[in-house]
């Protein structure tokens, strides 16, 4: 179990699919997700399934986000590891909304980052935002993470196409800002 200042990641289990089911059958949660429909319960076991190939391969590390009180609020991953160029991509889904806008976002990506420099010896960590999600970019921002691009109407959705963001956090400025953090803290 990984700790930060208000979230502590854990493995997934079977026990929390009910919970996704729930989560990801709300139009507002499933919003800036590649999910457009809402999944069975069954969909998500056959997605638990290959999760474990996927994370006995080394490809992807996956995480609930649970509160300190132990509330599970949310999911957490590093997809597609290229473990001979150091990178990865983030994802992050609060499927409690009730936590949203309250730090538990920042503060588990800031705990899968520390782990994604200083354990997995990873130099990059890459991820992709919808242009309109300005929640999720202060939050990407507030963790050290930079506009790269833009990927022109690459998702459709709402009757329309939309712009996605390409952003990263390179370890060397993910040290900058934790030392700045921490001196200034």
């Amino acid at each position: 179990m990984l700790q930060g200042e208000k979230v502590r990641l854990r493995p997934i289990e079977r026990d929390d699919l009910p919970r996704f089911v729930r989560w990801f059958s709300d139009p507002e949660v499933r919003r800036h997700l590649i999910l457009y429909m809402p999944p069975s319960m069954a969909q998500e076991e056959q997605w638990f399934e290959r999760l474990q190939q996927r994370l006995a391969r080394n490809e992807d590390v996956v995480l609930a986000i649970e509160t300190l009180e132990g509330v599970h609020i949310g999911n957490i991953g590093l997809h597609r590891i290229n473990w001979k160029d150091r990178n990865a991509e983030l994802g992050i889904v609060i499927g409690e909304k009730e936590y949203w806008d309250q730090g538990y976002g920042t503060d588990a990506i800031r705990t899968l980052l520390r782990v994604a420099f200083e354990e997995m010896n990873l130099h990059r960590v890459s991820l992709r935002v919808d242009a309109d999600n300005a929640r999720g970019i202060r939050c990407y921002q507030k963790c050290g993470f930079q506009k790269e691009g833009v990927l022109r109407e690459i998702v459709f959705r709402e009757g329309a196409y939309r712009d996605q963001w390409v952003m990263s956090v390179l370890r060397p400025e993910w040290e900058r800002q934790a030392v700045s953090e921490g001196e200034n803290g």
